[in-house]
């Protein structure tokens, strides 16, 4: 499986959007600052993620996810959490 993930620093409060074969990997490299792009915006919360079958698959969400329209399916999607 493959993983397409969203992460909010809760720095800046901004998103962040990768794919990964092991999840919780991961998130353990990117929350010890082994990630180069989002070391700096530690902490991270994980706060969204979805699985796919193959490495294609989770690439091409992630890409959708950082268009205007997949930003606004996840705020959609987010709505409760985001509001509080």
């Amino acid at each position: 499986m493959f993983y397409t993930y969203i992460l909010r620093s809760e720095k800046d409060n901004k998103f962040y959007t990768g794919y990964t074969n092991n999840l919780k990997l991961r998130f353990e490299l990117h929350q010890k600052g082994k990630v180069d792009a989002i070391k700096d915006r530690r902490p991270l919360k994980l706060i969204y993620y979805e699985a796919c079958l193959n490495q294609q698959d989770a690439t091409h969400r992630e890409k959708y996810l950082k268009t205007h329209h997949g930003k606004l399916f996840l705020r959609n999607r987010l709505k409760s959490y985001l509001t509080g």
